[in-house]
């Protein structure tokens, strides 16, 4: 995108030589481009990313590292209170990935207009307590609506969830037509690909970017040392130099701090569990 409008670019030539171990440009990219002709151009540069979202993708020469987005200003991961039910391992899994990109995340507990509020709150409120923003959105009802709007505003947010959480009403919502033409686009180019990954940003009329992919469900922790897990837990990590043991794994030892704050109700129970599965490198099917 310039300033009078998109241009299709190339990549330049020398940007490609050599071996390939990921993705030259992704989604998100700072780029600097000459222009060939009018609205076409060639890619001369590519800055150096802040951050980004990837994942390994197999192949015959070996793992390669497909970037989602890259230089993305948020996380948003959104989950219905019902139908389907919550999946906190699945969202645990997604909170502890944007923990190792430093990238702000925010949980997005839609669909509240079919629980009671202390069936949401039970569910996701201890989020809040543990540092990260949390938006209850209901579409039917309009509640939260006005709130993530502004979250979104002026940002690049990446949107992210299981499928049937209402994601498409919630874009719907936000910018009329956005969750449709997302759900157009993913479609078009998805089907029959279980391994395709959209990777496109739609722009807000309130300013600011939205990216949706569905390739964030096969993220593994690929990147992550078991070692290093409990410094992308916010409410273990506090507690790491409290255990008797300096190489604790806060799954068996005696005078385990976490395993204390567990029985004391400081740290919730469901995400002890997400982080014994994770460090035990137990996989989850979604």
């Amino acid at each position: 995108m310039s300033e009078n409008g998109p241009v299709t670019c190339r990549l330049r030539g020398r940007l490609k030589r050599g071996p390939r171990l990921g993705d030259v440009a992704a989604v998100g990219d700072w780029v600097r481009f000459s222009c060939t002709a009018p609205s076409h151009g060639m890619i001369e540069e590519i800055e150096p990313r802040s951050h980004m979202i990837s994942r390994m993708d197999p192949s015959p020469r070996g793992e390669y590292q497909q970037i989602i987005i890259a230089n993305p200003d948020q996380v948003v991961f959104i989950f219905a209170c019902t139908q389907p039910d919550p999946r906190p391992g699945m969202l645990d899994r997604f909170l502890v990935i944007a923990e190792k990109q430093g990238l702000p995340a925010i949980v997005v507990a839609n669909k509240i207009d079919l629980v009671g509020i202390d069936q949401v709150k039970e569910a996701f409120e201890h989020y809040r307590s543990i540092g990260y923003p949390v938006e209850y959105t209901s579409v039917k009802s309009g509640i939260g609506i006005d709130s993530l709007r502004k979250r979104l505003t002026g940002k690049i947010s990446l949107f992210a969830g299981p499928s049937g959480v209402g994601k498409t009403s919630l874009l719907n919502s936000i910018q009329p037509g956005l969750g449709l033409l997302v759900r157009e686009i993913s479609q078009a180019t998805h089907k029959g690909r279980h391994t395709t990954l959209v990777r496109q940003m739609f722009p807000l009329d309130v300013g600011g970017y939205i990216a949706d992919t569905p390739g964030l469900r096969a993220l593994g922790l690929w990147d992550i040392e078991p070692e290093e897990l409990d410094g992308y837990f916010p409410e273990l990590r506090t507690l790491v130099d409290q255990c008797q043991f300096n190489n604790c794994t806060h799954l068996h030892e005696p005078g385990c701090a976490v395993k204390a704050a567990i029985a004391s109700g400081k740290v919730h129970p469901s995400r002890y569990q997400s982080y014994t599965r994770m460090r035990s490198g137990e996989r989850e099917y979604y």
